[in-house]
């Protein structure tokens, strides 16, 4: 229903007056009826002009990757594809203009940077892109609330516990009596130091992560809820570090426990008292004292906060031998045995140890090697095979020039990360190029043999169908497909007829014990053998304002 002001002014109410030719009562009349209409629009003025106040003053920021400290490859500014300002509002489908969330504040946007995973970022990227985010947050203050989107496995060059820096260095700006929402991947890894800045925290509760829109939008209304209620900051904050470290590939909700251990939150939860409840897995790829496991719940209610946290803590501590790869796993030589006898296609080969979504360089040609020495693949008429992918920028420059139809004799690989293999020289018939791709860049598939292989400017993973079918590829009638990827995500998944995934070399090797770790806390499992059950009683942190 609208509000309509009525501005009348004093001299209105006068020349009104003078005009009316009658008897003293009704002057009065007038003057009385005058002074109500003035008294009202004077009222709704203000009442409009309270309504806008109290609009909570909301920022958003965040710096997302997931990088690997165990990989040669370096991440740089670009790779983040930033987004500054009104922009950002494109990265969430539910901040649309007549979205309850977007008129439920007002919103000041400032950077947003979301990179593939990869290496470890420089120093001067993840400088330039804090000094900007900190400009903006200084030039539009002051604010309520703060929404701080961010992956959590971020590492750079001579910092420790970035995401906790850039808290830090964002409360400075902001103050401390502002509320802050953060929101991560379960993959993510959470510091004391960001859980002490962080009011309201929480995570993914799916991997694959389905739900990853849906958890940013309960991080948005949490915040919203605590500043409109005016409960602001919670009482308790509870954070456990679980000394446990695994891959997402052994830790997927698809199957147990994981499956089970993230279907306890709801019960802690939906208690009075309890704001959100989360689970942290952790980044295995990378060597900080902050890589482990996290459990934290938040609220008001001291008993139910630290009690459910505590829950949670011991029962993923309880389930820790349980934890499996999500699919059998075997040597590349084995995979591709059982891929060409399968009787179904296609059948997935995730060749896990250079998985750029996970923080691999991407361009480890190992696999690549292996596949292309086989007699099978030799001839055109051979099992058809796709492989998705390996950069080679040299190669596309090279493809660009002969075009489609010719044929190719360049390299391509190994440029990053040649710990394993060499540059490899591909032979071949450009059948497909394709460029305009945010990530890739140009795409060229080239056949070698019956091997179609998908070359890239940049590095890319291939999650869904239409990745293949635009380059010309249909992957649901090859015989096999070869992935830089680990666990499937759901379009994958869907489309296997059967799947293994190859334990090949890589940034992002899954067997852990090869990393050479120096620096997380030990004993952790399953690193150490034999270890005595921790302490997982819940520590209470202090609220953000109350620190030092």
């Amino acid at each position: 229903m609208k509000s309509y002001s009525v501005h009348i002014s004093i001299l209105d109410i006068l020349i009104f007056i003078t005009l009316v030719d009658q008897e003293n009562q009704m002057k009065k009349y007038v003057i009385a009826v005058a002074i109500v209409f003035m008294t009202l629009g004077c009222k709704q003025n203000k009442q409009s002009q309270e309504t806008k106040k109290e609009l909570p003053r909301i920022a958003l920021a965040g710096i997302g990757i997931e990088s690997s400290t165990f990989s040669p490859a370096q991440t740089h500014e670009d790779a983040f594809h930033a987004r500054i300002g009104d922009s950002i509002f494109g990265r969430y489908p539910f901040f649309d203009k007549d979205s309850d969330i977007r008129k439920r504040a007002e919103w000041i946007p400032t950077l947003l940077g979301n990179a593939l995973p990869g290496g470890i970022v420089t120093r001067e990227a993840y400088e330039s892109m804090v000094d900007k985010t900190l400009k903006i947050l200084k030039k539009n203050g002051p604010y309520d609330g703060l929404f701080f989107d961010i992956h959590g496995a971020m590492s750079v060059v001579g910092l420790e516990d970035a995401e906790g820096n850039l808290i830090q260095r964002i409360r400075e700006v902001i103050g401390t009596e502002v509320l802050v929402s953060t929101s991560m991947d379960l993959h993510g890894n959470v510091s004391k130091r960001l859980a002490e800045h962080s009011d309201l925290i929480t995570c993914y509760r799916m991997a694959p992560h389905e739900d990853a829109l849906e958890s940013k939008q309960r991080a948005l209304s949490n915040l919203l809820d605590r500043l409109e209620s005016g409960k602001g900051k919670p009482k308790y904050k509870a954070w456990i570090p679980v000394p446990v470290l695994l891959p997402g590939e052994k830790t997927s909700t698809r199957i147990e426990p994981g499956k089970r251990l993230y279907a306890k939150i709801p019960s802690i939860t939906n208690k009075e008292g309890i704001i959100d409840a989360a689970i942290w897995i952790g980044y295995a790829w990378a060597d900080e004292s902050r890589n482990h496991a996290v459990v934290m719940v938040t609220g008001d209610d001291r008993e139910k906060v630290t009690l459910g946290a505590e829950k949670l803590a011991n029962a993923f501590w309880d389930a820790r031998n349980e934890f499996e790869f999500v699919a059998p796993v075997a040597t590349l030589e084995e995979s591709l045995k059982m891929a060409l006898s399968a009787k179904e296609w296609p059948f997935i080969i995730s060749d896990m140890g250079d998985n750029p979504t996970a923080g691999g360089a991407g361009d480890v040609t190992w696999t690549l090697n292996e596949i292309l020495k086989r007699p099978e693949f030799k001839t055109e008429n051979g099992p058809s095979l796709i492989y998705a992918s390996i950069p080679g920028p040299e190669f596309v420059e090279e493809a660009l020039e002969l075009g489609v139809g010719a044929k190719i004799s360049a390299m391509a690989g190994a440029a990053v990360d040649n710990r394993f293999a060499p540059p490899l020289k591909l032979t071949g018939t450009i059948k497909s190029i394709k460029e305009g791709d945010r990530d890739a860049e140009i795409e060229v598939v080239v056949q070698v043999g019956s091997v179609h292989i998908i070359v890239t400017k940049k590095r890319k993973p291939y999650h869904k169908e239409n990745d293949f079918t635009a380059l010309g590829l249909e992957p649901r009638e090859a015989n096999i497909l070869v992935v830089k990827i680990g666990y499937l995500v759901p379009e994958l998944y869907e489309m296997r007829k059967g799947w293994i995934m190859a334990l090949t070399p890589g940034g992002v090797d899954q067997d852990l014990n090869r990393l050479g770790y120096k620096n997380i806390k030990r004993p952790m499992f399953p690193l150490d053998k034999g270890m005595l059950r921790p302490d997982l009683s819940a520590r209470l942190l202090l609220a953000s304002d109350k620190l030092k």
